[in-house]
């Protein structure tokens, strides 16, 4: 069963370690610029480093959900190939916002799309599953025919 879910397992893992990665760097420009916990506010560079990962933070549980939805019910190497790319999208976001507000802006969008593709897929993966389990429907295997 496990290595069912490798790719899954794989994308989920290096995804956690870029969260370490932001949330270091977080500490690290704590230290730049002297600001001590719990103060989450100083100058505008930590600012920007500290909303970049608390946003990153937000949306990684949302993205952890659709990643494992749509690779268990609709297709894994579609689901952990759009985890990788949300991943580097989520990594253009974190270093643009760095950088200045704007440059949050181009990852921002990307990492939205990609993740409303991922939540695409895994309703349409559940959907799919719910009407083969309980209506005896098989869209897939309709759709198979027709191609």
């Amino acid at each position: 069963m496990a290595g069912d879910l490798i790719l899954l397992a794989a994308v989920s893992l290096l995804s956690a370690c870029q969260q370490s990665c932001f949330a270091r760097l977080v500490g690290k420009s704590r230290k730049q610029h002297k600001i001590m916990p719990p103060e989450v506010t100083g100058t505008p560079e930590f600012d920007r480093i500290f909303r970049a990962q608390q946003n990153c933070v937000e949306f990684y549980p949302i993205f952890l959900v659709a990643l494992w939805i749509a690779g268990c019910f609709f297709n894994q190497v579609l689901a952990a190939l759009l985890g990788l790319v949300y991943m580097y999208t989520r990594h253009k976001y974190f270093h643009g916002y760095a950088e200045s507000a704007k440059g949050r802006i181009t990852g921002f969008y990307w990492s939205v799309v990609v993740l409303l593709s991922l939540m695409a897929l895994a309703a349409a993966g559940i959907t799919n599953s719910f009407l083969e389990e309980y209506l005896d429907i098989s869209i897939g295997k309709k759709l198979h025919k027709l191609l």
